[in-house]
């Protein structure tokens, strides 16, 4: 809670939270986890605070499992940051669709690039049709954990590659 209430004193609309969840099985973690994810968003509901929770490793990259918990949380405050990259052994573009309906703000993971500017183990056309058909217009995010390139040199590369995708999509989409 202290976190609402510094993201509030910051001014700032959203917490980004982790939802490993805790218990003997997948299901009794997500009903700790949807728990726990209600009466934090209530607070932050009263604090005027988004909660939101990104596919960070565990049952969380797992988007079938995550949209369970915060289709049960049922709160408006209360959605998803899909990262592109963090969905482990889970398809990528499912877990995509799954969270894209509760997504407050999306994040364009890259690692590597091909010579034509592609990231090579996500398909950025597939993955952003996925956003804009869920109706998403809002902020992407850039993340770089790739080892070819310094940081500055792979933030600037994804950029580049969501500008080119957007231009591409841009006749399909406003």
């Amino acid at each position: 809670k202290k976190w609402v209430e510094a993201a509030k004193f910051l001014g700032c609309h959203s917490i980004r939270v982790n939802a490993h969840g805790v218990g003997n099985s997948d299901e009794e973690k997500a009903a700790n986890t949807t728990k726990g994810l209600r009466g934090l968003s209530e607070f932050g509901q009263n604090h005027g605070i988004n909660v939101i929770v990104e596919n960070h490793g565990g049952l969380s990259s797992n988007g079938k499992w995550l949209s369970k918990v915060l289709k049960d949380v049922d709160l408006p405050n209360c959605g998803s940051l899909p990262d592109f990259g963090n969905f482990g052994g889970y398809d990528r573009y499912m877990g995509i669709k799954e969270l894209m309906p509760f997504a407050k703000g999306v994040s364009a993971k890259s690692h590597n690039f091909d010579s034509k500017g592609n990231e090579t183990k996500t398909d950025y056309v597939k993955a952003l049709k996925l956003v804009l058909d869920a109706g998403y217009r809002g902020h992407v995010g850039i993340e770089y954990e790739g080892r070819k390139m310094g940081e500055d040199e792979g933030i600037l590369a994804t950029k580049e590659l969501l500008l080119t995708v957007r231009d591409q999509l841009a006749k399909d989409y406003k």
